[in-house]
């Protein structure tokens, strides 16, 4: 498969890059500065300019399979990157897997009352963000990963993907690692089993 990942040079941009090409795909890399992106080399990695809000110059992807998206909200981005980013990857009529947030949107409460009260302390600015990107996605039929606090550390083994509708409230505020995150969304751009809706990963 070729694979674009959105926010490539990310924490989990960058375990997705890194493992689809382990599993044998080629990547498009989509950053907003190639030049100090620090990606893997190779003939299977292509690398494109990419910033979610100069959607002028924003890279066609009629040349990709799917795309996983794992943009974020950082200094750099400010508000409306999520909302940007989900646009552009609709407009560009490509099937999507999209990292979100456990406790935003649709999923709020999910994860315990321990959990939204962690998130509202930590990202409560950007909830309502979090929520319009997801609802952009998912109207587009695009995979939502409402993913819990995301750790460092290895794959897990156990890990799985649960529909929201089917998640059970934990009783301590729900961690899992990036690295396992990234490899279930990777199953998904390969699988598509869960296309339209929100799905939480655990393990």
């Amino acid at each position: 498969m070729r694979i674009a990942v959105l926010g490539a040079s990310g924490r989990v941009g960058g375990l997705l890059t890194t493992q689809a090409l382990e599993r044998g795909h080629e990547v498009v890399a989509l950053v907003r500065d190639p030049e100090r992106a620090a990606l893997p080399p190779g003939r299977h990695i292509d690398v494109r300019r990419a910033d979610v809000f100069s959607p002028d110059t924003f890279p066609g992807l009629d040349d990709v399979d799917a795309a996983v998206s794992a943009i974020g909200i950082g200094k750099k981005d400010g508000p409306g990157a999520l909302v940007a980013g989900a646009g552009l990857l609709v407009a560009a009529h490509v099937r999507t897997v999209w990292l979100g947030a456990l406790g935003s949107g649709v999923s709020i409460g999910a994860g315990g009352r321990l959990y939204q009260v962690v998130m509202r302390l930590a990202v409560g600015g950007e909830l309502a963000e979090k929520a319009e990107a997801d609802r952009i996605a998912l109207a587009a039929g695009a995979t939502v990963f409402h993913a819990p606090d995301l750790t460092g550390g290895p794959l897990g083994p156990g890990r799985r993907v649960v529909r929201l509708a089917e998640l059970r409230r934990p009783l301590l505020p729900p961690r899992m690692s990036r690295a396992s995150v990234a490899a279930l969304m990777l199953d998904e751009a390969e699988k598509a089993a869960y296309r339209g809706e929100v799905v939480v990963p655990l393990g």
